[in-house]
């Protein structure tokens, strides 16, 4: 993963709430190799007419929010089925973070799986923070992990929480894996203590 620092870049205002994984990423493209990217099917059938020509008022389709970075959404963000697949829709669009006053938990948890961070603040802040983005078409946020701050487009600066652990590994590029690889030499150290402790004869 790419190692998450901060970021400045447009946000795209996506209101309504309950917004589910079937609309992120319709059930019929899960099949699809992880390997090809999920870019394209995202809020497929939202962008897309039955013919595949883009719906000429949805938001990722004007030019003002085609190359946005943050998404900004509203209650309930994510939420419906598990699938991990919705996660990698939203990323390899090209968003780097999710605002809203609150997600999916299974969206939410695999978000910070796969290098895409969640963001909640209160609900009057994404209202403000969505009337800002409407006035203004094209306006950043600039959101900095390692302050745990976002600054709306009028400059208010609002405080997130996130977890220490899932803030080192998006700091650091790195998932689950790669942190309990990066502690092999202490898990080998703990083993032969342990075995040593009971008795046990260990391999070199």
């Amino acid at each position: 993963m790419e190692p998450f620092k901060s970021v400045t870049a447009t946000a795209v205002p996506f209101p309504g709430v309950n917004v589910d994984t079937d609309q992120i990423l319709p059930a019929r493209f899960l099949s699809k190799p992880r390997a090809e990217g999920f870019a394209q099917y995202l809020f497929h059938d939202l962008r897309f007419d039955d013919g595949g020509k883009e719906r000429e008022n949805f938001v990722l389709n004007t030019p003002p929010y085609r190359h946005g970075e943050i998404l900004v959404g509203e209650d309930n963000f994510g939420c419906g089925s598990s699938r991990e697949n919705a996660v990698w829709a939203v990323a390899d669009y090209g968003f780097r973070v999710v605002v809203a006053p609150s997600f999916g938990d299974i969206f939410f948890s695999n978000s910070l799986k796969n290098g895409l961070l969640p963001v909640v603040l209160k609900r009057d802040a994404i209202s403000s923070i969505m009337i800002q983005l409407k006035e203004q078409q094209g306006a950043t946020i600039e959101v900095d992990l390692a302050a745990q701050t976002l600054t709306a487009p009028n400059g208010a600066v609002h405080s997130f929480e996130i977890d220490e652990f899932s803030k080192h590994c998006l700091l650091n590029g790195i998932d689950e894996l790669d942190y309990t690889l990066s502690q092999k030499d202490q898990i080998d150290a703990f083993e032969k203590r342990h075995a040593a402790e009971q008795g046990w004869t260990v391999p070199d």
